[in-house]
């Protein structure tokens, strides 16, 4: 049996995060590997839960340090009550975001310090980081026309926020990848679904993982 890693998906609105993430399951599963697919926020009830009152538009929303203690709680309970165990049965977890996405959009977008949101995240999660943070990087017309088409006009309250902010999440991923490259893989995510699996997989050498 392969030792169990945690894989996180990184990147903006539209990057393409949550199918490639069914992708790499399927190609795991293929290869007799046992995963989970998660999600942040979210993956269990009360993280479920969490995700409801911060992505709604109902309301006046909420600034960014409300945010990152919310987000910071979602997550302490999936990593309690999901990753880590699933983790312990020898599963892979391929979680849709991490502590990482705090980082970029409460930290680098919201003016949050990066010490801040790590230290709650040190409180909350005992600062667990993925094995891997797969970074999928796409040019903000594509990205646009992707969450366009998957939401019309029905879209978060985060990922309704205007172009500068995300152009400042995008930026904060790439100064973390450029800082942390031991741990992150920069993924060129624009082309059609499958190229960008291959080059997912690609990045999964270093565990032995066949292309």
């Amino acid at each position: 049996m392969s030792t169990a890693r945690f894989l996180a998906f990184e990147g903006g609105e539209g990057a393409g995060k949550s199918t490639q993430a069914r992708m790499l399951a399927a190609a795991l599963a293929a290869r007799g590997i046992a995963s989970v697919v998660t999600r942040e926020p979210g993956g269990t009830p009360g993280a479920e839960a969490i995700r409801a009152l911060l992505l709604g538009t109902d309301g006046e929303g909420w600034n960014p340090r409300a945010e990152a203690l919310l987000f910071a709680a979602a997550r302490s309970d999936h990593v309690e009550r999901l990753i880590r165990p699933a983790l312990a049965q020898g599963q892979w977890v391929i979680c849709d975001r991490f502590v990482d996405s705090s980082r970029a959009y409460q930290g680098g977008a919201g003016g949050l310090s990066d010490a801040d949101v790590l230290a709650l995240h040190r409180v909350g999660s005992e600062g667990l980081l993925p094995d891997l943070t797969l970074l999928i990087e796409v040019p903000p017309h594509v990205a646009a026309a992707r969450t366009a088409a998957r939401d019309g006009d029905a879209t978060d309250r985060i990922g309704g926020r205007d172009a500068a902010y995300h152009a400042r999440v995008a930026a904060s991923f790439a100064r973390l990848a450029e800082e942390e490259p031991q741990r992150f893989a920069r993924i060129d995510g624009d082309g059609e679904a499958a190229v960008v699996h291959d080059r997912i997989m690609a990045a999964l050498a270093r565990f032995g993982v066949a292309p």
